[in-house]
């Protein structure tokens, strides 16, 4: 199988692997500290306005409802973590996989707080960098906090696969 389409079908169990570590992360702060995670049915809402035409709300909370916009979100968040995966493998390569090391992963999570950032935030009515929120610092640190957690489940979870590439 050419390397290419072997490290792109390595980008599922990574990039799903990472999500739920992101996942869990938002869990334990949820349940350790109070602190509320993203609503994904907000993320599939905003997705689902997009074919409309529509990017940029006010208040993603105020949009129209999407029918299914819980299960898009989640599909969504998944997918952008499979695809985030495969841009670590597609920089990386079959060496970093093959050997995972802490800080590509950790840096490439990190970084990868710019979609948010620059994407999500302002279309969802939030400003750049979730300027317009009551509390952007705090917002921007439980965003870099996800990120990192999901940098992190990168690491943890390329082992895994490179115990099959050995």
């Amino acid at each position: 199988m050419n390397l290419n389409w072997q490290l792109l079908i390595y980008a599922v169990p990574l990039g799903t692997g990472a999500t739920l570590a992101m996942d869990l992360w938002a869990l334990l702060l949820k349940k350790a500290c109070g602190i509320p995670s993203l609503d994904y049915a907000m993320v599939g809402r905003w997705l689902g306005h997009l074919p409309r035409g529509r990017f940029r709300h006010a208040g993603i909370g105020r949009a129209e409802p999407i029918a299914g916009e819980k299960a898009l979100g989640w599909f969504a968040h998944y997918l952008t973590g499979i695809a985030f995966a495969a841009a670590l493998l597609a920089l990386q390569g079959h060496a970093w996989l093959a050997r995972p090391t802490l800080a590509p992963a950790l840096i490439f999570g990190l970084a990868s707080v710019a979609a948010p950032f620059l994407i999500l935030q302002p279309g969802m009515g939030a400003g750049l960098a979730a300027r317009n929120t009551p509390n952007p610092g705090g917002a921007r640190l439980r965003s870099l906090s996800a990120h990192a957690s999901f940098g992190l489940g990168l690491y943890l979870a390329a082992w895994p696969l490179a115990l099959c590439l050995r």
